[in-house]
């Protein structure tokens, strides 16, 4: 009753819970929130209980603190509220279904003790029923991503050609802060004798230039006043964008195993590592603690021209401390701990089952642009 993790050798117990029949759970019934994104989110098993025990008590609210969460359920309008930011996301509740993803193939839904008729609300589908005083819990066999490669001794793990060094270090530095924010936006800032007769696109009244510079002033005050300034209307960066990425480490080896659509090529395999730590004067909450869930996180790329040219941004990325940053988690809903910062990555190794793996055509290509949006290009790496 182990599990063990092949690529850092991690072992972790195992177990195996049992939900009475009259639970959530027992019941099929699930309980979610929606995310950002609009798409819905399961609570864990748990959390699951304790709001379908409130639900069926017919209590208006419910408060998930004795669970470790800020939040407040409201059954009336079904919805969670973060006590902290009073921010509301829907809720729901549904009866989860059992599906077979294609290429598996499907078993005929039967009672594993042989006695007993199929239960009504389950003819038709496909699966394994478990029976358990006498209601039944309908289970899928389906594949899992393949998120990590097969095994490698440390002898195979190579440096990346064209890619010096192997890891990148970042440390509690920088914001470059001005003094004078006039000083920073006038460094960027030419004077235009005859400008044309347009209006000035961040307050929209008329004016003699082409931006009021204390419209700019103001914009990079409210900012996160690295030194930089990126244009409104075309959203070019002028000077090195900045962010607020804590404290970390960024590894990069060649592994000897190939991504599914880069089948003659080896790959490159990148290690983030970002531990907990106390929020800095940038973040959403100084002086306050912010988690770092699922560290080391392993991402890959394809180790061919593009792949490598991508590598290489992503370390300026990374030493600018845009890879990530502090917020909410759009994955369970926690808040102050270290999330992504709009630059995807592909953690997924041997499938595409998630959406975070191969074979992905345009990902490459699209990953360079969100660099670009961030003010990472190859001509200002090399700056």
């Amino acid at each position: 009753m182990h599990q063990f993790r092949q690529d850092t050798g991690t072992m972790r117990p195992v177990r195996r819970n049992f939900y009475d029949p009259s639970s959530a759970p027992g019941k099929g019934i699930v309980w979610e929130w929606e995310n950002d994104g609009g798409a819905w989110t399961a609570y864990d098993m748990d959390i699951c209980i304790t709001i379908q025990n409130a639900y069926e008590k017919q209590h208006p609210w419910l408060d998930l603190s004795s669970l470790g969460f800020c939040y407040l359920i409201y059954f009336n309008s079904m919805s969670q509220m973060n006590r902290q930011t009073r921010r509301r996301r829907r809720l729901r509740r549904r009866l989860a279904r059992a599906s077979i993803p294609p290429g598996v193939p499907a078993l005929p839904v039967k009672n594993l003790n042989g006695t007993g008729p199929v239960h009504p609300a389950l003819a038709g589908m496909t699966g394994i029923l478990l029976c358990a005083a006498g209601l039944p819990v309908c289970l899928t066999r389906a594949p899992k991503p393949i998120l990590h490669p097969p095994p490698v001794s440390k002898s195979d793990v190579k440096p990346v050609p064209g890619v010096p060094g192997v890891c990148r270090k970042t440390k509690k530095k920088h914001l470059k802060k001005s003094k004078n924010p006039e000083d920073v936006v006038r460094r960027y800032m030419q004077k235009v004798k005859n400008p044309p007769d347009e209006d000035c696109t961040i307050c929209m009244e008329r004016c003699g230039h082409m931006y009021h510079l204390l419209c700019l002033v103001a914009m990079y005050s409210n900012g996160n006043k690295d030194g930089s300034l990126q244009c409104p209307t075309c959203k070019a960066i002028y000077g090195e964008k900045t962010g607020t990425q804590p404290p970390g480490k960024m590894e990069f080896h060649l592994i000897p195993h190939s991504l599914p659509g880069f089948a003659d090529t080896q790959t490159i395999r990148i290690v983030y590592d970002i531990p907990t730590g106390i929020q800095g004067p940038e973040h959403p909450n100084p002086g306050k603690k912010f988690t770092a869930r699922g560290f080391p996180r392993h991402c890959y790329l394809p180790n061919n021209e593009k792949g490598r040219k991508v590598l290489r941004l992503l370390i300026t990325a990374w030493e600018r401390r845009l890879i990530f940053t502090i917020g909410t988690s759009n994955t369970t809903g926690e808040s102050d701990t270290v999330v992504w910062n709009e630059i995807h990555h592909k953690t997924e190794f041997g499938s595409n089952l998630t959406g975070h793996g191969y074979p992905d055509a345009s990902y490459l290509d699209n990953v360079l642009a969100e660099l670009t949006a961030q003010g990472v290009s190859e001509a200002t790496a090399k700056a």
